[in-house]
């Protein structure tokens, strides 16, 4: 396995030596990036409480098998405010 570091130029990381400005395609794929992951993470959480909302519902027994309180399902479901 070959270190990524050990081909970046050393001079960049001395004071006063000029580096490259960063372009513009490589800001918009950066952002492009994490807005994928951020919507995605969201989509992944958002699915997770709908999930534990119906599990409290239909089988309310299946709350203490995964280790939780009815207290910490009813905060973690609260957290859905925005989509009710």
């Amino acid at each position: 396995m070959t270190n990524s570091l050990e081909f970046a130029p050393h001079k960049a990381a001395r004071p006063g030596t000029p580096v490259a400005p960063v372009s513009r395609w490589h800001l918009t794929t950066l952002r492009g990036i994490i807005a994928t992951w951020r919507d995605r993470t969201w989509r992944e959480r958002i699915r997770f409480r709908w999930q534990l909302e119906q599990m409290a519902k239909d089988n309310p027994h299946l709350i203490d098998d995964i280790g939780l309180t009815r207290w910490q399902v009813e905060a973690e479901i609260a957290k859905r405010f925005w989509q009710r």
